[in-house]
């Protein structure tokens, strides 16, 4: 009997492998650095292990609730008032995610339909368009121009047309470590004024912030947060990007919407964890250190390749370092970020990967959040370039 020939239609046709996995497969192919991944390369706090480990002893090993333990709502709640002001019904507000990117993907499913446009920034984390091209939705970028990468509000205004459904903002932003400015904030809330555009808004580097500045959170300004819906991340904050731990804050009635997707996506996360992250958030001081900690990582890194022949862009937050090369090599961004990797034994991303249509500015990004010794060795071997 002859098999049937099946025609597939990708959802997706023009997404392959993620640059992530293809540059941490070649570092590990070629034994090079790898400070191309955003996980840290050091272990997470043991008070915090043994936190895992008191309550899978304690049998909290089945399922946990949809929205999330209520220990750990409760903790996010009283955390975002102390930090922005805002006062959240755990219950009705919170919802904890399997990692940010999911809490992003429910969060454009749960509200773009076919034919929406949302507003986006690039370069831009991958995850954004693939989830609104998924469901139906027309992703609309707007370019951050280097050096410093900031928004053209004049821009936004002429992108927005009658089917913009969302705009979705990240800050501290990855790749490009740029914040957002109270100047951003008053642009956007003067230009959402009186629509029903949605804000989806990224913070999952809200702790990550240098040099003094502070976190322009949504949540501080109760007109956004009315109309937002913003993801937020434990793996980044605790240096646990593997239990994909991640939540989002919404208002209840987009908060219901979320969770109907996320119900049948996820369902549920680890809840060992989730009642671990709740005792272990009653001490502020854990995430509060975190600027002054990724800061020093930023400035060795910084000073380690200073007498590299790249050109260091600047970084207000996240823990991404952004070079130019265009001074000394006319190769591609990804011919540069592989030969590195063979060559030089350092791997980085190649920033075309976070734009739409491939822009190549001859620009890598480098992770810090690595133990100084290999920090060190990686900008021996970058500036001997």
């Amino acid at each position: 009997m002859a098999s049937m020939q099946f025609t597939l239609q990708s959802k997706l046709p023009s997404v392959g492998t993620t640059i992530f996995t293809v540059m941490t497969r070649m570092a590990n192919e070629y034994g090079a650095i790898n400070l191309s991944q955003g996980f840290p390369g050091y272990e997470i706090d043991g008070d915090l292990k043994a936190l895992v480990d008191k309550y899978i002893v304690a049998g909290e090993n089945q399922y946990a609730p949809l929205a999330g333990v209520p220990d750990l709502l409760e903790a996010i709640a009283e955390k975002k008032k102390q930090l922005y002001g805002c006062e959240l019904d755990p219950q009705e507000e919170i919802t904890i995610t399997h990692g940010a990117t999911e809490g992003i993907f429910s969060g454009v499913t749960a509200l773009i339909h076919p034919g929406d446009e949302v507003i986006y920034f690039e370069p831009a984390y991958d995850a954004y368009l693939p989830a609104i091209q998924l469901n139906g939705g027309v992703g609309v970028p707007i370019r951050l121009k280097g050096p410093d990468y900031r928004i053209d509000w004049s821009q936004v205004r002429q992108a927005v047309s009658p089917k913009t459904k969302m705009i979705m903002v990240n800050s501290p932003h990855n790749p490009t470590g740029s914040i957002w400015t109270k100047s951003d904030v008053a642009h956007l809330r003067e230009l959402v004024e009186r629509t029903e555009i949605y804000i989806l808004s990224d913070e999952v580097y809200q702790h990550v912030i240098f040099d003094g500045l502070l976190h322009e959170s949504i949540l501080s300004y109760p007109d956004l947060r009315s109309r937002a819906l913003v993801t937020m991340s434990f793996g980044k904050t605790f240096h646990a990007t593997g239990w994909r731990v991640g939540y989002t804050i919404a208002p209840p009635e987009l908060t219901r919407e979320l969770r109907k997707v996320h119900q049948f996506n996820t369902f549920s996360i680890n809840r060992p964890f989730q009642h671990a992250l709740a005792e272990y958030l009653q001490r502020p001081e854990r995430y509060q250190m975190l600027s002054e900690f990724f800061q020093q990582k930023r400035d060795l890194f910084r000073a380690a390749i200073a007498d590299s022949p790249f050109e260091l862009l600047a970084c207000s937050g996240t823990y991404f370092q952004s070079v130019s090369y265009r001074q000394f090599s006319d190769k591609s961004d990804m011919d540069m970020a592989v030969w590195l990797t063979k060559e030089i034994g350092v791997a980085c991303i190649p920033v075309s990967a976070f734009y739409s249509d491939d822009t190549d500015e001859r620009i890598l990004r480098f992770c810090f959040a690595k133990e100084d010794s290999v920090l060190t060795e990686a900008g021996k071997r970058l500036s001997a370039l």
